[in-house]
């Protein structure tokens, strides 16, 4: 979660006022259909490469992939011994959590929100996401709300290391054109944040951690809605 302290520092860099602001990405978009393409000049659809350090990191990560999978599994037994030995009362509790986690997952696809945006190339969300990437090619995204809207920010091209120093704005959504939603108004810890459009398309991002400080600052907005 990004700090007020930090949220000081990011605001003078970038020139703004942020009430909030957290690093977001998106998830992989969807192939649009020929004549959208054509008509929007074959933009690109895909984060930059890494870069050869960024390359080595990668690498070294797949070194490492065996010792994770042993880890997630130590972790999940451990969660399974604890499940066993838990008290009545504790058993409730993680029996209401588990719902809740049911609940959710069946909230998010009966609303489609388990998808990138709303499907509609036309609306506001399908052109914003066309041009993305071509925006930056970081995978990244600072979201900033701000009094009058909402602000975008990154590196030009994608980076391993640095993207604060590197970042400038891509991309301005007063307020008149988009908000920002925390589509289940605080009900569950969840990474996920809209960008709704007025003509009522949105766009998924996804925080870095759940109960970012975007999902804190929405809660106490008027217009934290569905």
């Amino acid at each position: 979660m990004t700090s007020r302290s930090e949220q000081r520092v990011i605001a003078d860099r970038l020139g703004v006022h942020a009430e909030a602001c957290e690093w977001c990405t998106i998830d992989r978009i969807p192939q649009p259909p020929t004549d959208v393409l054509e008509a929007a000049e074959n933009p690109r659809l895909r984060p930059g490469r890494l870069r050869p350090l960024g390359m080595v990191g990668a690498a070294l990560a797949v070194l490492f992939t065996p010792l994770v999978l042993l880890l997630t599994l130590l972790s999940n037994a451990e969660e399974a011994l604890k499940r066993a030995l838990a008290t009545k009362e504790e058993k409730e509790r993680l029996r209401v959590k588990d719902d809740d986690d049911r609940r959710r997952d069946a909230i998010t696809a009966e609303r489609g929100l388990d998808q990138v945006f709303d499907g509609n190339w036309h609306g506001a969300a399908g052109q914003f996401l066309l041009r993305w990437y071509g925006n930056s090619t970081h995978h990244q995204r600072l979201v900033v709300a701000t009094e009058d809207g909402i602000v975008l920010a990154a590196p030009p091209q994608r980076v391993t290391t640095g993207r604060e120093k590197r970042m400038e704005i891509v991309a301005r959504l007063p307020a008149a054109e988009a908000v920002l939603v925390d589509p289940f108004n605080g009900e569950f810890d969840t990474r996920m944040v809209l960008i709704r459009y007025r003509d009522g398309s949105w766009l998924r991002l996804d925080t870095e951690e759940p109960r970012s400080s975007l999902h804190t600052y929405l809660l106490r907005q008027p217009l934290a809605g569905n």
